[in-house]
């Protein structure tokens, strides 16, 4: 099982991604995308679904128009782990920032 990511490791973790934070009320980190429109946001989910799934790492996620928002945290280990931290690394480079 993964283990969840404390202290510096934590803190070194989160530096590397600057767009998202930490989640209010629970051991989670979140981010929200905006693209231009919907058909931009439902193609960035898509190709992230695929990327999940191969990781067999799945997000919290909701789509409104032009706006994805996403919560990451890996059940089994009860907060953020470096499962976590490597799909928000994917999704940043998926939508290109």
């Amino acid at each position: 099982m993964a283990q969840t990511l404390t202290g510096a490791a934590r803190a070194e973790a989160l530096a590397g991604l600057p767009e998202w934070r930490e989640a209010a009320g629970r051991d989670a980190i979140e981010r929200t995308y905006r693209f231009k429109d919907f058909n931009e946001a439902f193609g960035f989910m898509a190709r992230v679904a695929l990327v999940a799934e191969k990781m067999d790492h799945h997000p919290e996620w909701r789509n409104v128009y032009r706006t994805v928002e996403v919560m990451l945290s890996t059940h089994d280990a009860g907060g953020v782990t470096e499962r976590d931290v490597a799909l928000a690394r994917a999704m940043d480079a998926i939508a290109g920032r």
